[in-house]
């Protein structure tokens, strides 16, 4: 499920994309449409996509797309059934048609449809202190706290049950049931998603939302970004420390605990039963399995196979760091 909260401007013509894209499309009719931007593993027909990287060869080798934005040297990984549209730069192109179907996806100002939680049909069913604000199109299950100075933006599902504490920010965001946010969190802001083009920053927008799974806990201080062009999830059972950042698009399973100040980098993918040591960093497009412990302090830097424990930078076999610094 993609953010059910920002409204597709779609579809659009071949022409349309091209246009904004300032590039000739040849041998295809104005008159197909293009109905959504999507990444390989989700795109469905008439659906445009985008491929950069042959790390991602396999995905590309399945897309359903119709259409792929991608470079001269990637279009032969790519179906019959998926058009190329070579371009020079994918990650900045695939921004401005993300920008065309959701144009408001790219701003996160604060939230103007918010009013005292007393003007809402919410004060009856919700137990909460001073200052809480709520927005448009929000939904707070039975049995929910929501402490002081606390602001819910628009467009954010809580279910029963749920635990908010005090100055904690919530936007584009899914939180099952049973689930604590301790105090001055941050969850769902867009990511840190940006392209350098020339003398300015291209920023990317983040149409993905947060997905927060029954029975978990979120410290304090703790942002997690919603998802550039998937979800950011957290597994139920799952338990997050103080200070801990979690980037764009990263999957983490179930039953994980992750210790104060470690930074997990976007499109990362976490199995279950994982146990992060404190100030442990992650980097950005890796899979760790299952049943993973990383030591404290460590660095993360290439992918960890299941029931593996590694530590130091780079994080390697635990045997191996302590054989080597004996």
């Amino acid at each position: 499920m993609i953010n059910p909260f920002f409204t597709n401007k779609g579809p659009f013509s071949i022409k349309d994309i091209s246009s904004s894209l300032n590039i000739p499309i040849k041998k295809l009719s104005n008159k197909k449409n293009i109905k959504d931007v999507r990444d390989l593993f989700s795109a469905e027909k008439n659906t445009i996509t985008f491929f950069y990287s042959s790390k991602y060869k396999y995905l590309a080798n399945r897309t359903k797309a119709s259409y792929c934005l991608t470079t001269k040297n990637l279009i032969y990984d790519l179906p019959k059934s998926c058009y190329p549209i070579v371009v020079e730069n994918v990650l900045i192109s695939v921004a401005k048609i993300t920008e065309k179907f959701y144009p408001n996806s790219i701003h996160d100002e604060f939230d103007v449809t918010c009013k005292d939680i007393n003007e809402t049909n919410l004060s009856k069913k919700v137990r909460f202190g001073y200052n809480v604000l709520i927005g448009e199109n929000v939904k707070i299950g039975t049995g929910c706290f929501i402490g002081h100075n606390s602001i819910i933006e628009k467009n954010v599902q809580i279910g029963k049950n749920c635990k908010i504490g005090s100055n904690v920010i919530i936007r584009n965001s899914i939180i099952k049931d049973n689930v604590t946010i301790l105090d001055h969190s941050v969850i769902g802001k867009k990511g840190f998603g940006f392209f350098p083009n020339k003398n300015k920053n291209y920023r990317y927008p983040h149409i993905g939302i947060v997905i927060v799974h029954e029975n978990c806990e979120i410290g304090c201080a703790v942002s997690i970004d919603r998802g550039s062009m998937s979800n950011t999830e957290i597994g139920r059972n799952t338990f997050i420390d103080n200070q801990v950042h979690i980037a764009h698009n990263v999957k983490i399973g179930a039953n994980c605990s992750i210790a104060g100040q470690v930074g997990i980098a976007g499109s990362s993918i976490l199995g279950n039963n994982i146990k992060i040591g404190g100030q442990a960093g992650i980097s950005g497009h890796l899979k760790i399995g299952n049943n993973v412990q990383i030591a404290g302090g460590s660095g993360v830097i290439r992918d960890v196979p299941d029931n593996k424990k590694v530590m130091g930078y780079p994080a390697k076999d635990i045997r191996d760091f302590l054989k080597d610094n004996k």
